[in-house]
């Protein structure tokens, strides 16, 4: 190898963090929840979330697996809210008809849905979270910190699981 080309060489190994490697994003957090202004009855305040096991719970009530996971949702909420469990959740439509919001309130009411629900028809916190997949469940420990993502129904006991663990951290 001559002079040129071992300098060369150097250069294109030495330039090749800058423009080979992909920048690492930020774990995804809660601010975004925290920050978000369209809810269907009240907005979490940052007290209602921090210091609990978060459960955000990205869904559109017209998905078939999402209609899947809500009775366990229910029965957590209603079994752990006590010890400290929060869920959130955040309608993203799929279709048109998803985006009309009497259509959404009707549907929260028809699924059982009792904890705040955003109404995420821009995808906004669909973004914020890169999510990809309907029904995509996030759960937080009780520091704010991403633990596990749940994608897909049929995972109830992954999800119990989880919840149970954080819960029993302290």
């Amino acid at each position: 190898m001559n002079r040129r080309m071992l300098v060369l060489a150097g250069a294109v190994v030495a330039l090749a963090p800058f423009t080979a490697t992909p920048r690492a994003s930020a774990a995804p957090t809660l601010e975004p929840i925290e920050r978000y202004a369209d809810w269907i009855s009240t907005r979490p305040a940052a007290s209602d979330l921090h210091g609990k096991v978060v459960i955000v719970d990205i869904f559109t009530f017209g998905c078939y697996n999402c209609q899947n996971i809500t009775p366990n949702l229910r029965a957590l909420y209603r079994t752990k809210r006590d010890a400290g469990l929060a869920i959130i959740g955040v309608h993203t439509p799929e279709t048109p008809y998803e985006t009309v919001r009497s259509n959404v309130v009707e549907n929260l009411g028809t699924l059982g849905i009792v904890w705040p629900v955003a109404v995420d028809n821009n995808h906004t916190l669909w973004d914020a979270y890169d999510t990809q997949y309907w029904p995509t469940q996030l759960i937080f420990d009780r520091h704010g910190v991403l633990r596990k993502t749940v994608i897909g129904d049929s995972q109830d006991q992954l999800v119990n699981d989880t919840v149970a663990k954080l819960l029993a951290e302290k």
